[in-house]
């Protein structure tokens, strides 16, 4: 009995958690690497582990001859015949070559095999572990820094915050705990088996999962997300019990929720939006805290034109365009942002058009000199009565009998 070997295969079985029959199979492989290179045979050794007793035993298939005249691939027929009495000339028969110092050259030349094997064995065992919990939050403790990219504890697993995955600002140090969303599982490369982030949109909403009840039970919903990660986040969320208001849900009582959820991501903004199937309104509430003067959609385009006061303007677009950047992502809808004093100025040129057209519908004044008229303030008839004869007069190519027609026909028009 092999107790040596048994003894290590109880101790892996308890302390990396692989089971027996797997860890045996491992064995097994890498012994049978092993004596291909042990066993010089013209035919591939395979190395058979007894379960109960931990025996060690190499097999190759050998051709039964009369005369061995090339042992690494032959067997006497009279060898053979006491455990094979039915082999014949010819017959491949499976055959122990088992070397007498085998257990020695064996054990030095699959030593590293099995260890790499146990290690891949205990990494995918890991990640099947960790399976379930892809792109959920998971907790660890920092264990080292290196180039900007974190190492994290996180129990039997190791993983990595990449530099790009960290919020701007944030200081690590060994031994802080962290929490971060589970991104990839790596089974079978080189390297930490975890891989987490937490400068990904979904962080936020896991985090609103974790502090609000509703979402967890399902009662509200995030129904967007957009991020700017270390300065700035907007989620939209959505009610399907119209008792429960959504965004007093997410804040919580006394800003509770939503002050935890900041905490936990560095102090970053985050704007809590009421999500709605009109896109008027959702835009709307995107772009908060700005106040809009109007919002007109563009189906085709796929665009929402807006229009904001003067001093709305910057809360509209925010600093370095941020809040209107957000708003667009979260909404899916480009977002075309003017200052209401360009829809002053489009209303008032609509007006002046209306006037000349007025104007030179009435006979005595004609399309001809509305335009003048108009452009000199002249806007209504009740404004031309108002004024001198030669005021009009003085206009360019107008003239005193013109003048004293446009009179009269103002005159005419409103019976006076």
């Amino acid at each position: 009995m092999n107790s040596e070997l048994m003894v290590v295969l109880e101790y892996l079985e308890h302390e990396r958690g692989i089971e027996r029959e797997t860890l045996i199979q491992l064995v097994e492989e890498s012994l049978t690497a092993a004596a291909r290179k042990a066993v010089q045979t013209g035919h591939e050794a395979v190395v058979r582990i007894d379960r109960m007793t931990g025996d060690i035993h190499a097999w190759a298939h050998l051709t039964v001859v009369e005369t061995v005249s090339n042992p690494e691939a032959e067997v006497a027929l009279a060898d053979v015949l006491p455990g094979h009495p039915e082999a014949k000339l010819g017959d491949d028969v499976e055959w122990e070559v088992t070397p007498d110092d085998f257990g020695r050259i064996a054990a030095q030349t699959a030593k590293q095999a099995i260890m790499f094997r146990l290690r891949q064995a205990e990494k995918k065992g890991i990640c099947e572990d960790f399976q379930e919990q892809l792109n959920q939050l998971i907790t660890g403790v920092v264990r080292r820094v290196e180039r900007g990219d974190v190492f994290i504890d996180f129990a039997r697993a190791e993983g990595v915050l990449k530099y790009a995955e960290r919020i701007p600002g944030e200081d690590y140090q060994t031994g802080d705990h962290i929490s971060a969303l589970l991104v990839e599982i790596n089974a079978d490369r080189p390297g930490p088996s975890l891989y987490v982030s937490r400068a990904h949109p979904e962080l936020v909403c896991r985090l609103f999962e974790r502090e609000v009840t509703e979402i967890a039970e399902g009662l509200v919903k995030v129904r967007a997300v957009a991020r700017e990660a270390g300065y700035r986040t907007k989620i939209a969320v959505a009610s399907s019990d119209p008792r429960i208001d959504p965004v007093g849900a997410c804040v919580g009582l006394r800003g509770n929720r939503v002050k935890t959820v900041v905490r936990e991501l560095g102090g970053e903004k985050v704007d809590i939006i009421r999500w709605d199937p009109d896109v008027r309104i959702f835009v709307t509430n995107a772009l908060q805290p700005a106040k809009l003067s109007s919002v007109t959609v563009d189906e085709g385009a796929r665009c929402v034109h807006v229009v904001v006061p003067e001093d709305q303007l910057s809360l509209a677009i925010g600093r370095k365009g941020q809040n209107a950047r957000l708003a667009h992502k979260l909404t899916g809808w480009r977002i075309d942002i003017n200052r209401h004093v360009e829809e002053a100025r489009m209303q008032f040129e609509d007006k002046i058009q209306h006037a000349i057209e007025a104007l030179a519908r009435i006979e005595g004044i004609g399309s001809d000199v509305a335009p003048m008229l108009v452009r000199n303030g002249f806007l209504s008839l009740e404004g031309i009565l108002a004024a001198e004869e030669a005021d009009i007069a003085a206009l360019d190519n107008v003239g005193p009998e013109r003048a004293a027609g446009i009179l009269a026909a103002a005159k005419r028009e409103l019976g006076a």
